[in-house]
């Protein structure tokens, strides 16, 4: 049994394929879809969005908050950033997580906005950093091996 997921930004859908769990980084706790779900409707956190195959293998994005619109035989993820795992250049993502936490150590002079958007920005480059750290070359690593069954690097 399956469900259909959709991670879907402005710019693009990220990912469309039916797969056997979703685990999503919900604003209020992590969560857990399988088929046949109860229906609702949450936003989501900055986070690592995991979808597990029928086959066991998993794939893994880095989303920076959004919604999830949850129906029994359907996920769709409408985040407002999205990155696979295999597309996170890491390099990138330490530069512009330093160039916000500079930002931020300089002092934001009464301005709100601009300390959350400053925020985001950290807040997007870190969990950019922690996906494409622990999952970019994992499934080309897991085809030439096998697939690991522990989850120990998901602390």
């Amino acid at each position: 049994m399956t469900i259909q997921c959709d991670i879907v930004t402005q710019e693009r859908t990220v990912f469309s394929q039916q797969v056997a769990s979703v685990s999503l980084p919900g604003t209020e706790g992590r969560m857990g879809i399988l088929p046949n779900h109860s229906a609702l409707l949450t936003t989501l956190d900055f986070g690592d969005v995991w979808v597990r195959h029928t086959d066991g293998e998993e794939e893994h994005f880095a989303i920076g908050g959004g919604y999830a619109e949850v129906q029994p035989d359907k996920v769709v993820i409408l985040a407002d950033s999205a990155e696979h795992a295999e597309e996170i250049d890491v390099e990138r993502a330490e530069r512009a997580r330093e160039r916000a936490q500079q930002a931020m150590q300089e002092g934001v002079v009464d301005d709100p906005d601009r300390y959350a958007q400053l925020q985001a920005s950290l807040m997007r480059a870190q969990i950019r950093l922690d996906v494409g750290r622990r999952h970019t070359g994992r499934r080309r690593r897991e085809m030439a091996t096998g697939p690991t069954s522990s989850r120990q690097d998901e602390g």
